[in-house]
């Protein structure tokens, strides 16, 4: 029976690299020199800090990272900003990276395919949500039904199977 499964992952691999490249380009620019402004990745914690000397910088430092994450295609729903925060004569920011289906968003996944009258079986499995139908048809209906739903998180459907 076809089925796939709708999984949001992300590739830390890329996000390094997208992280390295928005710190290149800081070293580079003529308005950052001179300023302590930098960008760190902390895997385990799947979290980025942007540290600046003004909230203006800070800023700009964020859509320079953004800026590279496409480039890199990563979705820009994965980064999740936090509020600024103030230390000393530093701006702080930190930027969660959003990665995996959480239950919250799986139920309402399962939800919308069956609301939609779509006949196709969707059940989550840990992280993922498969989705089975007899009809490849179907599935591509499903496909395009849940890259329409705005669920805040990049959808990527793999494992496609006959």
């Amino acid at each position: 029976m076809p089925s796939f499964d709708v999984v949001s992952e992300l590739e830390m691999f890329e996000v390094n690299h997208a992280v390295t490249n928005t710190n290149k380009e800081i070293q580079t620019r003529f308005d950052f020199r001179g300023s302590n402004v930098k960008v760190e990745i902390n895997e385990k914690n799947k979290e980025i800090k942007i540290i600046g000397e003004s909230d203006f910088q800070v800023e700009q430092v964020y859509a320079m990272l953004e800026l590279h994450c496409l480039k890199r295609k990563i979705d820009a729903q994965c980064l999740d900003p936090q509020k600024m925060a103030a230390s000393g004569k530093e701006i702080h920011q930190v930027v969660k990276l959003k990665d995996g289906l959480d239950s919250d968003t799986a139920k309402k996944m399962v939800k919308i395919i069956k609301d939609s009258g779509i006949k196709a079986q969707a059940s989550i499995q840990g992280e993922k949500v498969r989705v089975t139908d007899k009809k490849k048809d179907t599935l591509q209906a499903v496909m395009t039904l849940l890259r329409e739903q705005k669920l805040g998180l990049p959808l990527q459907f793999n494992n496609f199977k006959d």
